[in-house]
């Protein structure tokens, strides 16, 4: 790291402009700044910390709202002053509550918002359904980072037989906690098997839309 970190040309207020976007989509969230300790500190927890100017200090992203950003990837531009994050965003990246910064356009009728999402705790808006997204993205992420150690992994090691076994016995524990009729037990399982399937998905190629647009045919 110290040898990426003297590449970076900080400016003469010792800070590097930061772009950050979602990593599943690309989505621009927001620029903030970074000087070298808050660089050191993103990348020694992986999670992102910047340098406020108008504070005069060091914070970690989602330090007081929660809504943190977990690095997923860090890159430069050809001239090495400005920086390009990839993360996973734990809700609104913006203050306001909307999930970018960049939730207003300019028009020849002024400034008008757009249509942003903007997170509401008071609603469903973290649509619970999108940790099958994360689980997949995350599974899809092995496949081309693999981790040591990791299960993920081991199943992609060992092939399709081995994750269609897996789904296979994750789907008769299924039955049988139903049997059992212990909703602790079916809810355990149940989280067993989709994960499995996510694998399956993976491994042959199928996305998530592919399936809910299947599903949706079917209403």
């Amino acid at each position: 790291m110290d040898k990426f970190i003297d590449e970076i040309k900080f400016g003469q207020d010792g800070l590097v402009p930061v772009i950050v976007q979602d990593y599943t989509n690309n989505e621009v969230l927001m620029m903030a700044y970074m000087n070298r300790e808050a660089f050191e500190k993103s990348m020694e927890t992986g999670i992102a910390h910047y340098w406020s100017r108008s504070r005069n200090k060091l914070w970690m992203k989602g330090e007081t709202s929660g809504h943190v950003q977990y690095i997923k990837s860090v890159s430069i531009d050809c001239d090495s002053d400005t920086l390009l994050l990839k993360v996973e965003q734990k809700e609104a990246a913006c203050h306001t509550g909307h999930r970018s910064c960049f939730y207003r356009d300019i028009t020849g009728d002024g400034i008008k918002e757009n249509s942003g999402i903007v997170f509401d705790p008071d609603k469903v808006y973290n649509d619970k359904a999108q940790i099958l997204q994360e689980v997949y993205n995350v599974i899809l992420d092995r496949t081309i980072n693999p981790k040591e150690g990791s299960y993920t992994n081991y199943l992609f090691e060992k092939g399709l037989d081995k994750i269609l076994k897996k789904v296979g016995e994750e789907t008769s524990e299924v039955i049988i906690a139903a049997k059992n009729k212990s909703k602790d037990e079916i809810r355990y399982e149940v989280a067993d098997l989709i994960y499995h399937i996510l694998v399956l998905l993976v491994e042959r190629g199928l996305k998530l839309d592919e399936i809910y647009d299947e599903l949706k045919s079917r209403r």
